[in-house]
C-alpha cells in the first residue's frame, strides 16, 4: 500500500494544496496508528474546522474492502474513499506513480525482505521527489514545485533558451561569409 508515501509527501500530485506536509503528515499517521493500537477514537474535536482529516483513497482492491481493515481505519479515525471500479482515472496520480516506479526501478518487484525494500523504497522516494525532472509540472522536481522554486526555475530555463537563441543567430550573422567558397568561379 502506499499510504506512507502519500501522507509523508503531500506534493506528490501536483494539484494538491501548497502546504507542507512532510512533517505534519507524518505526525498524522503516527496519531492514527497510536489511536488504532489502543482501540479507542477521541473524538472530542471532531466537529472542530481547523483538525486535519485523514482520507484513505483506494481502488476497490481486496486488500483495503477487507473487513480488518475497514475495522483498522475505523479505530484509526481514517475515513475510505474508493474509485469507481474499472476507472483507474480515478487515482490517476497513484497509478502514475506506481507506473513510474515499477518501470525506472524494476528490481524493486524481486525484494522480498521488507526491511531492505523499505529502505529501498525510501531511495526512490528521494529520487522521485528531488532529482526526477516530472512533464507534469513543467519538468521541475515536486520538491523544487512544493517548496515554491518551480516557476522560477521554469523562467531560468526560458530565459536561457532564449539567450543561447540569440547568441546562436549572432554568431550566424557575424561568421556567415568567413567560410572560404569551395568553388570560386
Amino acid at each position: 500500500m502506499a499510504i506512507d508515501a502519500c501522507l509523508i509527501r503531500g506534493d506528490l500530485h501536483p494539484g494538491r494544496a501548497r502546504v507542507h506536509r512532510r512533517t505534519r503528515g507524518r505526525g498524522l499517521w503516527d496519531e492514527a496508528i497510536a489511536r488504532g493500537e489502543t482501540g479507542r477514537v477521541d473524538l472530542s474535536g471532531a466537529d472542530d474546522e481547523r483538525l486535519p482529516i485523514l482520507l484513505a483513497v483506494s481502488d476497490n482492491g481486496p486488500q483495503m474492502r477487507s473487513g480488518s481493515t475497514r475495522e483498522f481505519l475505523a479505530m484509526c479515525a481514517i475515513a475510505q474513499h474508493f474509485g469507481r471500479p474499472g476507472v483507474p482515472q480515478d487515482q490517476g496520480w497513484i497509478e502514475s506513480l506506481f507506473g513510474h516506479v515499477k518501470r525506472e526501478h524494476p528490481h524493486l518487484l524481486a525484494i522480498t525482505d521488507p526491511v531492505t525494500l523499505r529502505a529501498e523504497l525510501a531511495e526512490v522516494r528521494s529520487f522521485y521527489n528531488g532529482v526526477r525532472l516530472h512533464e507534469s509540472i513543467g519538468y521541475v522536481t515536486p520538491n523544487d514545485e512544493h517548496d515554491g522554486r518551480g516557476q522560477a526555475i521554469r523562467k531560468a530555463r526560458r530565459d536561457g533558451l532564449e539567450r543561447a537563441h540569440q547568441t546562436r543567430l549572432a554568431w550566424h550573422r557575424n561568421n556567415r561569409h568567413t567560410q572560404p567558397d569551395p568553388d570560386p568561379r
